[in-house]
């Protein structure tokens, strides 16, 4: 807290005044944290590829105790706490083996930028607070809608910087995202009605019994994203409500079978709200078919939400963008900037095709948020809410369309040159195609596919749970190395009977991830498929006495 004039920091005046002023020397103190910072963090970047294995029990000892400091604590002192104790034992979530998840190697522009949104601490809230900060954020939203849309010219000059309407909403996420998509379909369906006021005003309860209706539904494939578990928690339907509906061989969600139980729900009286459809499965990166279920949602009056956090970044890639044909019909859409836009995390956004939709959802109050104002508070869940508008504001001039469109094309197609690997390799088996840049795999020894082949039913099933097992090892033992990182999952094959089944899950977004690394990756899975001293020698064991035995 205090600057280091003394042995001992202390909590004064003064001290407190100079931690909240600009320092005016170069060789400041905070100058030079400033620089260390900079420095360690550079070579953090540069030299680690994931945190060496610490015990989390024994990281969180850095971390246990509840008291709040009595004495404060020099600057310098506690950057050197957060460097060691911190930095050191984070992930490197941009290193190019780091393979796992849906983080990727930043621009790296973004850090000095950072420093505008951090010191000037806008507050998005309302224009008081935020000023420029929040025509920008309007202009970042009409862009993404202008990207799904296409409208012209004349309908963003009428409606996107409009006080009284809204194009979308930047939040932190694509599950506050989620969440505002639904929650303008439940009320939009749950509108005001001669007496009735509408749900917003007047509740779940009395809607249902305005409406008449059994019951509320939202439908989304099996392997739509749990965030939409909490939108029909948030939103009072219950979890239940959210229904599940079967997907093919693809992952993409059977249509016909979402048509027979939207049948049902109607003869049940049960209120389809709401069809939501995924562009880029959290797995598997599967697009569902989404023109028809547009279809589907024009026919049976439902509001047509596409869950395209992943995927939609898709829409800047002139080559790709025909995967996701049909998008420019639903009722929203919902991106995840911190994915495939290559911004910070907490950087999600909503947008709605019809600009009065958000209406719905319109929230006022006489101190902030003032009718007629042109607070995006007004139309979006979260209250107060930091500028990061900016840095994909940033992104999208300094990067470009057709540099995004590299970087997608790129991540596809290197996402298939792996999969190739994958199916050469004599030893491992692709679980699923790329239709994205995301696939699944796993280790599965020549000799042990020939057994499984011929293999009885219980042979089958006491092979696939060793190979579950020899997965997890795997996994596990590629994180605790540091080398390289993939994720896992589990998901139904239909090649596997449906049975659940434990693959490795890889996100080839990070432009710096090389061919030699992917195939470095599978070289040190093999390694470690072998050091198994349960899994591997049980597997092969079995393997050998079921081909001896044919």
């Amino acid at each position: 807290m205090a600057v280091m004039d003394s042995k001992k920091a202390d909590a004064t005046q003064a001290s407190l005044h100079r931690i909240f002023t600009v320092p005016e020397a170069p060789d400041s103190t905070l100058g030079r944290i400033e620089k260390e910072i900079s420095e360690n963090l550079n070579a953090f970047l540069q030299t680690h590829i994931a945190a060496r294995e610490k015990p989390l029990a024994e990281i969180e000892k850095d971390f246990s105790c509840a008291d709040i400091p009595e004495s404060p604590s020099f600057v310098s002192d506690h950057t050197h706490f957060l460097l060691d104790k911190l930095v050191a034992q984070s992930v490197h979530t941009s290193a190019p083996t780091f393979i796992g998840h849906m983080t990727s190697a930043l621009p790296y522009f973004l850090m000095p930028l950072s420093k505008i949104m951090i010191g000037l601490n806008q507050n998005l809230v309302k224009i008081e607070t935020s000023k420029a900060f929040t025509p920008l954020e309007r202009q970042v939203l009409g862009m993404l809608h202008n990207l799904i849309y296409d409208e012209d010219e004349r309908f963003y000059a009428q409606w996107m910087h409009s006080a009284n309407h809204s194009l979308g909403a930047f939040c932190s996420g694509g599950t506050i995202a989620n969440i505002t998509a639904l929650w303008v379909a439940r009320n939009n369906a749950l509108r005001p009605d001669g007496s009735f006021r509408g749900v917003a005003q007047e509740g779940l309860f009395r809607a249902m019994k305005h409406y008449g209706y059994e019951d509320l539904a939202v439908l989304v494939s099996e392997r739509g994203h749990y965030s939409l578990k909490k939108a029909a928690d948030v939103l009072g339907l219950g979890r239940d409500c959210l229904i599940p509906i079967q997907t093919d061989s693809d992952n993409r969600v059977c249509v016909d079978q979402m048509r027979a139980k939207l049948e049902s729900l109607k003869q049940q009286n049960v209120r389809v709200f709401a069809i939501v459809g995924v562009a880029g499965t959290t797995e598997t990166g599967n697009i569902d078919p989404l023109d028809a279920l547009a279809d589907l949602a024009a026919e049976y009056d439902c509001h047509f939400h596409v869950d395209a956090a992943w995927g939609g970044a898709t829409l800047m890639s002139n080559k790709y963008r025909p995967l996701l044909k049909g998008i420019e019909r639903a009722d929203s859409v919902t991106i995840d900037a911190h994915k495939q836009l290559y911004v910070p995390m907490g950087a999600g956004m909503v947008i709605f095709k019809n600009p009065a939709s958000m209406s719905a959802i319109e929230h006022h109050a006489e101190y902030i948020l003032r009718k007629g104002s042109k607070d995006l508070g007004s139309h979006t869940l979260e209250g107060s809410r930091s500028g990061m508008a900016m840095l994909l504001y940033a992104s999208l001039n300094i990067i470009s369309r057709p540099g995004y469109e590299m970087l997608i094309n790129n991540s596809i197609e290197k996402a298939r040159y792996f999969s190739e690997l994958i199916k050469a390799h004599p030893d491992f088996e692709l679980v699923t195609e790329p239709e994205l840049c995301l696939l699944t795999y796993r280790y599965l020894p020549a000799r042990t596919q020939q057994a499984l082949a011929i293999s009885n039913t219980a042979q089958k099933e006491l092979l696939l749970d060793a190979l579950d097992d020899l997965t997890k090892f795997i996994q596990k033992r590629q994180r605790e190395s540091g080398k390289s990182f993939v994720s896992r999952t589990r998901i139904t094959p239909e090649k596997w009977d449906r049975k659940l089944t434990t693959v490795f899950r890889v996100v080839l977004a990070n432009p710096l991830t090389t061919e030699a690394i992917l195939q470095d990756v599978l070289e040190e899975q093999t390694q470690i498929a072998q050091e198994s001293e349960k899994s591997y020698p049980l597997i092969m064991n079995m393997t050998e006495s079921i081909l001896a035995n044919a």
